[in-house]
């Protein structure tokens, strides 16, 4: 971390005046004339051309013009804001525009008695990164980026994302379509969904929907309410780690989207799943839809067996309602061009099939691939993300790190959800072609998918 500026210790100095001491006071003199001594540093991105000038209070109108006349420059703004006013400030602060250069105007200004300080019209930018411990610590290589610290070429750039101000919304749903995952998890519990027309533990179904007392989703394998049950849901909680783990709170991951909700259908169970509870978890999620809420994806990291049009046409149903599918290329290598690979390879228009990439750009060694049935790249090798974890008899918070096209298509899921955080009322066939259309050409990828690149989340 660089040490305080002079022009930042004043401003903290600032923050504490009203409070503060004799001694205090001193200080912040003390801060005030060192500003006004100290030279410009280039090394910070300012506007050219323009300073900004603190006059002495009671300093007459003829003296500032004057003042103004010595610098070369005029008056462009008086910046007097109700916080000023309230202060007792009655002369603001003028920005002032130079004909000369920044330094040298400051440098003149400094020696003037009228001038209270003068300095830089600095920019700022917004730097909401990720302040996460697997983040900090260079684990979380699937959200760096080219411009990130630490950075990783290959990565999702979601951290250039966040720099910009750009972290999701809870406005915007996804389901997850998978394990159970655990809602109280640390990482998770602030970004958890709940269903808005159930009322929790009234044994009623309030919304008519066919399940009771859903609030955080439905397990389709157990056929009843409990989306959790276990460290045996490690895989969902995985999944949903990756989508919305929550950015910023200083522990563990940060999820592509650091604010979204997330439900749950559970239909994997200790055997796998079926068929039949796959359509009913595809359909659950259209109803909740349908009945208003924004849903606007569901993550779908698992497959096998063969074309199922009772699939297909959930899928469908989906689409129709406006929510993508998106879903895991398949881990066996293989080419699905070749070899079809369900539910990636439906040719629904709201199917994104991912397959996984390395830190290294490299396409892993397990993904499959398919030019014209698989649609992008994403990270998919030593994912870190949140896990239940048991502990003395306890289920408690924990992380790990999994590898596969599981891992992969929750990037592109939460970059659904942040794209439709930034533009809301985006269409799916919108958000798909966004996603796509960004890609980031690359060699391993050529020829393997549709794009022939990788998720590039800062390209939208």
């Amino acid at each position: 971390m660089k040490k305080l500026n002079v022009l930042t210790a004043v401003l903290l100095a600032g923050l504490v005046i009203a409070g503060c001491s004799q001694k205090d006071e001193l200080q912040v003199s003390d801060h005030l004339s060192t500003l006004k001594n100290a030279s410009v540093k280039t090394d910070y991105e300012m506007v050219p051309n323009e300073i900004l000038v603190k006059f002495k209070e009671g300093t007459e109108v003829s003296k500032k013009e004057a003042v103004f006349a010595k610098l070369n420059g005029k008056l462009k703004e008086k910046i007097l804001t109700k916080m000023m006013e309230k202060q007792n400030d009655k002369n603001g602060i003028d920005l002032v525009t130079i004909s000369g250069n920044v330094a040298d105007a400051i440098s003149k200004a400094k020696d003037l008695p009228e001038v209270e300080y003068a300095e830089p019209n600095y920019i700022y930018q917004h730097f909401s990164t990720s302040n996460d411990t697997y983040y900090t610590n260079g684990s979380l290589w699937g959200m760096y980026g080219d411009a990130t610290s630490p950075a990783n070429q290959f990565g999702s750039q979601a951290g250039e994302v966040w720099a910009t101000g750009h972290t999701g919304s809870g406005a915007v749903y996804v389901g997850i379509i998978d394990e159970g995952y655990m809602y109280t998890h640390e990482d998770l519990a602030a970004n958890v969904g709940t269903n808005p027309g159930e009322i929790a533990g009234n044994g009623v179904d309030d919304d008519n929907n066919g399940y009771i007392d859903d609030v955080y989703g439905w397990d389709f394998d157990g056929n009843n309410n409990s989306v959790f049950d276990g460290t045996g849901d490690d895989h969902g909680t995985h999944v949903a780690g990756t989508i919305g783990g929550v950015g910023g709170n200083k522990i563990g991951v940060a999820g592509i989207c650091w604010n979204v909700k997330l439900l749950d259908a559970k239909f994997l169970g200790k055997r796998g799943g079926t068929t039949a509870n796959a359509i009913k978890a595809v359909d659950y999620f259209t109803g909740l839809k349908e009945n208003g809420l924004n849903i606007v994806a569901t993550n779908n990291s698992w497959g096998g067996g063969g074309f199922s049009q009772g699939l297909k046409d959930a899928i469908d149903r989906a689409n129709a309602a406006g929510i993508l599918f998106i879903a895991a290329a398949g881990n066996d290598g293989t080419n699905n061009d070749v070899t079809d690979s369900y539910p990636s390879n439906y040719d629904s228009p709201n199917v994104i099939a991912v397959a996984a990439i390395t830190s290294t750009g490299a396409l892993a060694s397990f993904s499959q691939y398919g030019a014209t049935t698989v649609d992008i790249g994403a990270p998919g090798y030593g994912i870190w993300s949140t896990v239940p974890k048991s502990s003395k008899g306890k289920i408690i918070s924990g992380y790990a790190s999994y590898s596969g096209t599981s891992m992969a298509t929750p990037h592109v899921t939460g970059a659904a959800a942040l794209y439709a955080s930034t533009y809301p009322g985006a269409t799916a066939a919108q958000i798909k072609t966004a996603i796509l259309s960004s890609a980031v050409p690359t060699a391993s990828l050529s020829g393997k998918c549709v794009t022939g690149g990788r998720l590039n989340v800062s390209g939208f």
